[in-house]
């Protein structure tokens, strides 16, 4: 007697072993990784991100100190001016329709919002991948930026006893009231503007995802243009 003769299976009919979906970049078990990812398919790792977190929120607060010195030179100067009345000095605004500490609040607030525009692209040009202790950091940064700039504009503008600068600089002779930020919401500007754009270029022009169920086109395919195993 003679043995029945198996019929050989068909060509490039796929292994019921091989695994599915493809992995991201190609199918499982041919550990393909994007070769232009810095860190890998599972980031850079929470530690390493931590530590870039820490390093942006220093090196964007430590900007604020530009910030600083930009308003100082480009605020408005608010004029005052001093009087003797009754044996006593007193300090009025020499325009009293002026709006000149409108002007300081605002130019500090476009000011912020150029620091936190440019800091948000920075980080992005830096780490295209993003996350969220990047955007943390620039946050965090950016209102611990403003506080400096505020707190150093203060310090370098005119003095804060106008009593003494009105009898040091005469009777009716202007000088310029110190440097005063009236709208405290000001120092959000710069945090705002930068979680902002930062999250805005992270979606438009940040990395993407490989869509696992997407063959990968290099792959060969039989006639049918399935891909081949």
């Amino acid at each position: 007697m003679t043995a029945p003769l198996t019929p050989p299976p068909p060509p490039h009919e796929p292994s019921p072993h091989a695994a599915w979906p493809p992995s991201p970049g190609g199918y499982a078990g041919t550990g393909a990784v994007p070769h232009d990812a810095p860190y890998g398919q599972d980031g850079p790792g929470m530690k390493t991100e931590l530590r870039e977190a820490a390093v942006i929120t220093v090196a964007v607060t430590l900007v604020g100190a530009v910030l600083g010195l930009l308003w100082v030179w480009l605020a408005p100067k608010v004029p005052l001016v001093g009087d003797v009345v009754e044996g006593n000095w007193v300090v009025y605004f020499k325009d009293t329709e002026g709006e000149q500490a409108i002007g300081v609040d605002g130019t500090f607030t476009l000011l912020a919002l150029a620091c936190g525009a440019l800091s948000a692209l920075a980080v992005f040009l830096w780490r295209r991948r993003g996350g969220v202790p990047l955007v943390v950091a620039l946050g965090v940064g950016g209102f611990l930026g403003s506080l400096l700039a505020w707190r150093l504009g203060v310090w370098l503008g005119p003095g804060s006893d106008v009593l003494a600068h009105a009898q040091d600089v005469g009777k009716g002779v202007t000088f310029s009231a110190p440097l005063k930020l009236g709208a405290k919401g000001a120092l959000l500007a710069w945090p705002f503007a930068a979680v902002l754009v930062h999250l805005g270029l992270t979606a438009l022009f940040g990395p993407r995802e490989a869509d696992p169920y997407r063959p990968d086109p290099g792959l060969p395919k039989d006639g049918y243009g399935a891909p081949m195993a």
